[in-house]
């Protein structure tokens, strides 16, 4: 995989629940209906902190 070339992500729309996969520099905005509030789905990758 290239670096200069991040993947897409895919965002959970607040209104309409579309999913919808945005790159850098693509308008957060819902591709359904408009709304601006998107949330980010979240991972399958397990993450582990260290505590201290």
């Amino acid at each position: 995989m290239d670096p200069q070339q991040p993947e897409p992500v895919s965002y959970l729309c607040g209104d309409c629940g579309a999913e919808n996969t945005l790159k850098s520099g693509d308008v957060i905005q819902s591709r359904e209906c408009g709304y601006r509030i998107l949330y980010k789905k979240r991972t399958r990758r397990i993450v582990q902190y260290e505590a201290r």
